[in-house]
């Protein structure tokens, strides 16, 4: 019977730590901002330039930060998404279209993602607003 517990045990603990365990929303969301969003919106979301606001030298506005601190959070899923998958030109920046570059569940997992970037105040006025 011990030797049955430990084999028990021993696959249990394996099976936990395998390649093939599913990846969480949370890490999907991660991921993929870390793929594809952090070079232009910062690491963590914190954007890369001073003021995001000021138009650049060839006329089009730097990657807004993403963590709470500039507008993202004004805009509803369905206003986020949209700008993930046809690009930020039509609001006068440079960001490119992702629609055919993400997976639906990436996306949604990506917008889930930066809303965990945001402080709790932030998440609350968006969850009133938009969930």
């Amino acid at each position: 019977m011990k030797i049955l517990t430990i084999l028990l045990s021993a696959l249990l603990l394996t099976s936990c730590f395998g390649d093939d365990a599913p990846i969480s929303n949370a890490q999907l969301g991660q991921v993929t901002f870390e793929k594809n969003c952090a070079t232009c919106h910062g690491k963590d979301g914190e954007g890369i330039v001073k003021d995001w606001k000021k138009r650049q030298a060839d006329g089009s506005y730097p990657a807004p930060p993403v963590n709470g601190s500039a507008h993202a959070w004004h805009h509803s899923p369905k206003t986020l998404l949209s700008t993930i998958n046809n690009g930020g030109a039509k609001l006068g920046g440079q960001m490119p279209a992702f629609k055919d570059q993400l997976s639906e569940e990436e996306k949604q997992a990506l917008l889930d993602y930066m809303y965990s970037l945001w402080p709790k105040d932030i998440q609350a006025k968006y969850s009133a607003q938009f969930k």
